[in-house]
């Protein structure tokens, strides 16, 4: 078992699969061993930011099988994507091949079964060109890369600082709900800054007041209440996590918690007992504070919260096949 803990970085593999859309169809598709491509400098991804992605992982079982943890929930949600940019959906058949195919292409590379790592899958939808209106491009590149990762925070499962941030990570009714370029690109100032202040990642507030929270950097935000309620934002402008969703079902079916669903108000963050930040990438980060202008708010007890702790061994533990899948989650593609 390897002892070298990896970080949320890029490590080049064997191959990724290309398919392109033209002519009113996507092609099945192929895998190539070059990780570069070559496109019009006038297409639309570049200029316009016509463009798409998703973020999921395999796993390593203890008997050395692979697990994919909910992977066609994210060909669903590429799709609704697609459909916000103005790009042909790719089919869930064909999304189901590519990442089975890729993934299975670099089996060497997927992380061994305890180390806490994984391999991460990158599926991206590109508007092509040349274009040189503000329109939607004619053609399309669907492709799916893999990386081995380990923790998307330096120190893995342990509590971090946020900065709530004066900037927007996407406006009202905007792009918010899809899984686009943009909404990340911009989020990049307001993240500097906030590592600037010593503090992990920004915390973005609602764009309409900004006395509401949105999401946690990168992430989804939850908080747990005293009343043992799980507690999730409302906002037309948040990603609907997937790990957000799996984490809901296991609070209420596994824990016995409530969900509630509400606009939840910055100034309450200290009232909870437990905050964190949850998504493919992050998994959970539990937040143990957050800086509001020059005061730092403390969120529950010193280390990971209880209710954080346990939920995040039950999502790994059945991500990896040491807790039974009740849910259907899970779908083994190689068995040893």
């Amino acid at each position: 078992m390897s002892t070298t803990r990896r970080g949320f970085s890029y490590t080049k593999t064997r191959a990724i699969f290309v398919s392109y859309y033209r002519d009113g169809t996507w092609d099945s598709g192929r895998l190539q061993e070059d990780d570069h491509i070559t496109i019009s400098a006038f297409s639309t991804a570049i200029h316009y930011g016509q463009q798409a992605f998703e973020g999921l992982k395999a796993y390593r079982r203890k008997d050395g099988a692979i697990n994919l943890f909910r992977y066609m929930d994210n060909g669903r949600r590429l799709m609704d994507s697609c459909e916000r940019m103005v790009m042909p959906p790719v089919p869930l058949q064909l999304f189901d091949h590519a990442v089975k195919t890729t993934v299975l292409a670099n089996e060497q590379y997927i992380p061994p079964y305890g180390t806490g790592e994984s391999l991460y899958i990158r599926p991206l939808v590109i508007g092509l060109g040349p274009v040189l209106g503000a329109m939607p491009a004619k053609e399309y590149m669907f492709m799916v890369m893999v990386s081995p990762v380990g923790p998307y925070f330096e120190g893995g499962l342990k509590p971090v600082r946020m900065m709530a941030t004066s900037y927007d990570r996407a406006a009202p009714h905007g792009t918010g709900k899809a899984k686009c370029g943009g909404n990340y690109g911009g989020s990049f100032l307001p993240q500097k800054e906030a590592r600037a202040n010593g503090c992990a990642e920004a915390l973005f507030l609602d764009p309409a007041t900004h006395t509401y929270i949105d999401e946690a950097g990168a992430a989804n935000f939850f908080a747990i209440s005293d009343k043992n309620e799980y507690v999730t934002p409302i906002s037309s402008s948040i990603l609907d996590s997937i790990t957000q969703r799996s984490l809901k079902t296991l609070a209420q079916h596994k824990l016995g918690m409530t969900i509630v669903e509400r606009p939840i108000k910055l100034d309450e963050i200290g009232t909870f007992t437990e905050a964190g930040a949850c998504g493919t990438a992050a998994v959970i980060t539990p937040i143990g504070e957050v800086l509001i202008g020059d005061k730092i708010i403390k969120i529950g007890p010193e280390g990971v919260g209880p209710i954080s702790q346990r939920l995040y061994n039950l999502l790994l533990g059945i991500q990896v096949g040491d807790i039974a899948d009740e849910f259907d989650w899970i779908t083994i593609i190689k068995q040893e």
